[in-house]
């Protein structure tokens, strides 16, 4: 008896609990969405009067970026959202598909605008134009920040070549900027002429090579090093590897960069892989790609989300990753830094920047100099 009653008091407190997860998250993260947008054009100011460059916010507006002949992006102001884009190699554009939760994110700001859109375009009549139809050329649906980032490949120059003013200016973080080659930082352990076998480790999200070097490294026999060369990259973005402002940061370019630093930057010609995370998705690129080479692979916690027939594959692993709840507190830090660029950049902005401050403030408290 006193069990049933324990069981059903739980439900109920489990139900309540559900409830009122659902309505705080809602009233949270409504308030999320306008503070975002805030400071999106908050941020748009700040650039513009210490870089002295306009830049238009990501509001997930798209145009149609058409190529001619001689190279040029001609841009036209269009309303679709697809996520396949353009970008170019130093031979050819290749077509990229780009994640469509990178500028398009469903939030109460833009589902008030889209609404406020649907209904001023009801109230206009659309007519079919009866006048001849020109040559049309190629034509796909682009976001204007890719296009504009195009347009700096296009001329062979990086838009942002040294940090912005809201980046961290230690040397650490801009030891990249220091060096001509524009390579990953590539840690190596073991023997360099004379290994038998290479084992090339792939951190995940928001780490870097020290995932494995401060862990795994110093664990490995003299043994084991006198025959697998330990090589463990920064990816592109992480650590002491480069961050061009300018790239998409794409799986191919992640790809390229670690056969250009590790693969023709090491000599290696076969392999092992261990991998973490996100690195679990650039591991399975790469063997792909080199199944010839790749003699194992090893990947730890790969992200791994069985999609629903017709859902949007994207759209649906965002929502699982970061599911707009503030409980649990993973969830909701997840949701934050998955969904809100700006907020994300307001929390970098405070902690990252000045990482050196917080650095001496812990060891201060936990008395670890």
């Amino acid at each position: 008896m006193e069990f049933s009653v324990m069981c059903k008091t739980r439900h109920v407190l489990t139900l309540i609990g559900s409830v009122l997860n659902i309505v705080l998250s809602f009233i949270v993260f409504c308030f999320l969405d306008i503070l975002d947008f805030v400071l999106c054009f908050v941020y748009k100011v700040l650039d513009f009067c210490i870089e002295s460059e306009w830049k238009n916010p990501n509001s997930g507006s798209y145009s149609a970026a058409t190529l001619d002949g001689s190279g040029k992006i001609i841009v036209s102001e269009q309303g679709e959202t697809e996520s396949e884009v353009v970008y170019l190699t130093s031979n050819k554009f290749q077509l990229e598909e780009i994640s469509d939760t990178l500028y398009s994110r469903p939030s109460f700001v833009t589902e008030v605008s889209n609404q406020l859109k649907k209904l001023t375009f009801d109230t206009i009549t659309i007519t079919k134009s009866t006048e001849k139809k020109k040559p049309t050329r190629s034509t796909i649906t682009i976001n204007s920040t890719i296009v504009k980032l195009l347009q700096g490949r296009m001329i062979r120059q990086y838009l942002y070549p040294i940090t912005r003013w809201s980046d961290c200016d230690c040397q650490f973080c801009n030891s990249w900027t220091y060096s001509t080659k524009r390579t990953l930082f590539v840690k190596s352990d073991g023997p360099k002429d004379q290994a038998k076998e290479d084992v090339v480790f792939i951190h995940g999200f928001v780490s870097s090579s020290a995932f494995w070097t401060e862990t795994l490294f110093p664990n490995f026999s003299s043994k084991a090093k006198s025959i697998y060369r330990l090589l463990a990259v920064d990816l592109l973005g992480f650590g002491r590897s480069p961050k061009p402002n300018d790239s998409l940061y794409t799986l191919r370019e992640h790809v390229d960069m670690i056969e250009k630093s590790v693969l023709e930057g090491y000599g290696v010609r076969s392999f092992h892989i261990v991998a973490h995370s996100l690195g679990c998705i650039l591991a399975l690129a790469i063997a792909v790609k080199h199944p010839e080479s790749v003699k194992s692979l090893t990947l730890l916690a790969p992200p791994y989300y069985p999609v629903p027939k017709g859902e949007s594959a994207t759209q649906y692993v965002m929502r699982r990753v970061a599911p707009r709840r503030v409980w649990p507190p993973m969830a909701f830090c997840a949701s934050v830094g998955g969904w809100y660029q700006y907020i994300a950049r307001t929390v970098s902005l405070v902690l990252c920047k000045n990482h050196r401050l917080w650095d001496f403030l812990i060891k201060i408290i936990t008395g670890n100099r």
